[in-house]
Formats: structure tokens, C-alpha cells, sequence
């Protein structure tokens, strides 16, 4: 296997807590692993490991092929690292950002300037690259600042939440850039408590809890692990969705969920031969269907079963791990 991130059982420790309590994580070459988890369950200090911020209390870790211990200088030139927040320079423009970390990493003025001006256009920033960053829109920063992670062209990058307050127009310009790296062949562990964030864009997706892993797999592999679908049927007169509510209840023998604003009535199915049953019931009762699917459980179902919460929650004995910014 070709596996460019590689860690075996580690282990972190701050006082008495846990962060990581014997993780394992790989990441084949050219793909995305996702790291799934809330606030505190140690996404962020196995990424501070692996990126060689942090040294491991027990276990082992190699990045493209080398130790991030023992070789931490190597490791460090093969990586790039985004944290949750921009860390750009706001005074400065966006070129300067760019031109300044490549200055910093060795490279000479004319190709530092060259370079600054490939990543901006690859980013769509070229525009704005004599601006200075305070004028920058939240998702133009966040661009930047994974432009800024490419410029020594890593193998391996860390991207740890990066949307973190990005609204949706935003995250789906940082995920369309994940997207880029990748296909041009980049490794990236991207870390979320946004399980849609997992599904788009994650080849793997590891669920992290209490510092351990509890789960892992593909995205459809995690939702086959509940071995049921979901049912979502919605009337087009809306004043019958308290009768739809019931007959739904009534074949699946479950509580149907309701969602107040659209009517749309959810509920878990074991057997998918109900979908026919459930036509001929609307058709008897004269309710015509606007929506009716059957699906796969959502991410956020498979995490609520797995860890009986939601994964934006905090359960109150989990450590703050803090940013990487």
C-alpha cells in the first residue's frame, strides 16, 4: 500500500487528560482522509504530530516515508499546514504575503515573485493580489492562505477546519480548491465537524472520540454500518402532512420525523419493499406526493449513532485543543 501518512497507536497526554489514547490513521497517496470529530476529541493535536509541532508520548508516525520524530526537518519540507483561521498578514497585499513565505523558505527574489504570481492565478486571486488582505472576503483569505501552504509544492497538506466561519459561498471555493490540489496530486488530512465537508470531499473519513478512533471506512461505508435507509416523503397540500405522519408511522413502526417548515415527514426504514406499500397507502388516502425518496443515512445520523451526539456538540469533559493558526 502506498500509504504517504502513516501513524500507529499514539498516544498525547496534557495533565491528566487524554487528547489522543492509541489513534491509528493512514492516507493513501492522491487522496483525501477526512478527520471527523467535535471540539476536543483530538483531531487537531494528531495533526499538530504529524505536522512535527507536537511530539508524540507513545506511538509512531511517518510522513512520506519519514519519521516525523526522528527526521522532523524533512517532514516539515514535504508538508503544508493551514489552520482554522487565516494567518496571513492583513496589512500586506496579497502578493506580498505570498512573495514574503516564499522569501522565508529559501527561495530567490525572481522566483519567489514568479511564484506568487502562479499561485495567485491559480486561485483566482490575481486581481487582487496588489490589495491588501483586510479587503479580502472571508473565502478570497482562506484561498489565500492555502495558496500560501502550496508554495514549497508539498506532498502531503493539513488543512485543519478550514472553513471554520466561511459561509457556504466561501466553503465551496476552498472545496473546489481542495479538489485542485488533489487531482494534481497531493495527499491532504483534512480535519471537520462538518460531516456534509466529509462527505464532498473525503476518499476515507476517520471518526475521532474521546482521543481514540471509533470508526472508519468510506462514506458509504460509515452510512452502511446503521444498515437501514431513510424514507422522506412530503404532500403537496401541506394540511395533509399530519395524516401523511401517520401513515408513514404506521408501516414503518417507527416515529416519524416532521419538519415544520416544509412538511417533509422522515423516518428509518429496514426494508426498502416498503416504498411500494407506502404509494399504494397515498394513493388510497388521495395524497399526492411532492417529494418521496429512499436513502442512505446522512453523515450526521451515522455520527449521532456512533456517539449518541451531534458533531458540532462539546461534551463538557473534552479538552479545548485550540487552532493551529
Amino acid at each position: 500500500m502506498d500509504y504517504v501518512i502513516q501513524a500507529e497507536g499514539l498516544r498525547k497526554r496534557f495533565g491528566e487528560t487524554h487528547a489522543l489514547d492509541g489513534v491509528d490513521v493512514a492516507a493513501k497517496r492522491g487522496t483525501v482522509l477526512g478527520v471527523l470529530g467535535p471540539n476536543g476529541a483530538g483531531k487537531t493535536t494528531a495533526v499538530r504530530i504529524l505536522a512535527t509541532l507536537l511530539k508524540p508520548d507513545e506511538g509512531r508516525a511517518s510522513v512520506a516515508g519519514y519519521d516525523v520524530v526522528k527526521d522532523a526537518a524533512r517532514v516539515r519540507a514535504m508538508i503544508g499546514l493551514t489552520g482554522q483561521y487565516a494567518s496571513v498578514d492583513e496589512e500586506l497585499t496579497g502578493t506580498e504575503n505570498l512573495v514574503m513565505i516564499a522569501r522565508l523558505l529559501d527561495f530567490g527574489r525572481a522566483d519567489a515573485k514568479a511564484r506568487a504570481r502562479e499561485l495567485l492565478a491559480r486561485f483566482r486571486l490575481t486581481d487582487a493580489g496588489a490589495r491588501a488582505v483586510k479587503t479580502y472576503s472571508g473565502g478570497m483569505r482562506r484561498r489565500l492562505d492555502l495558496a500560501a501552504s502550496l508554495i514549497n509544492r508539498p506532498e502531503v497538506i493539513f488543512l485543519d477546519e478550514p472553513t471554520t466561519g466561511l459561509d457556504p459561498r466561501a466553503r465551496n471555493e476552498v472545496w473546489d480548491t481542495v479538489r485542485e490540489v488533489v487531482a494534481d496530486g497531493a495527499t491532504v488530512l483534512l480535519t471537520t465537524q462538518q460531516l456534509d465537508e466529509a462527505d464532498a470531499l473525503a476518499d476515507r473519513i476517520v471518526v475521532f472520540e474521546h482521543g481514540r478512533v471509533i470508526a472508519e471506512g468510506t462514506s458509504d461505508d460509515l452510512k452502511s454500518r446503521i444498515g437501514r435507509q431513510t424514507l422522506a416523503v412530503r404532500a403537496t397540500e401541506t394540511f395533509r402532512t399530519a395524516q401523511l405522519t401517520a401513515i408513514v408511522a404506521e408501516l414503518t413502526g417507527e416515529r416519524p420525523e416532521v419538519q415544520d417548515a416544509t412538511g417533509l415527514v422522515t423516518a428509518p426504514v429496514q426494508d426498502p419493499k416498503l416504498l411500494p406499500a407506502l404509494v399504494r397507502r397515498l394513493d388510497e388516502a388521495s395524497i399526492v406526493a411532492a417529494e418521496l425518496s429512499l436513502r442512505l443515512p446522512s453523515l450526521d445520523e451515522v455520527f449521532l449513532t456512533l456517539t449518541g451526539h451531534l458533531a458540532e456538540e462539546r461534551p463538557a469533559d473534552l479538552i479545548s485543543e485550540g487552532s493551529l493558526a
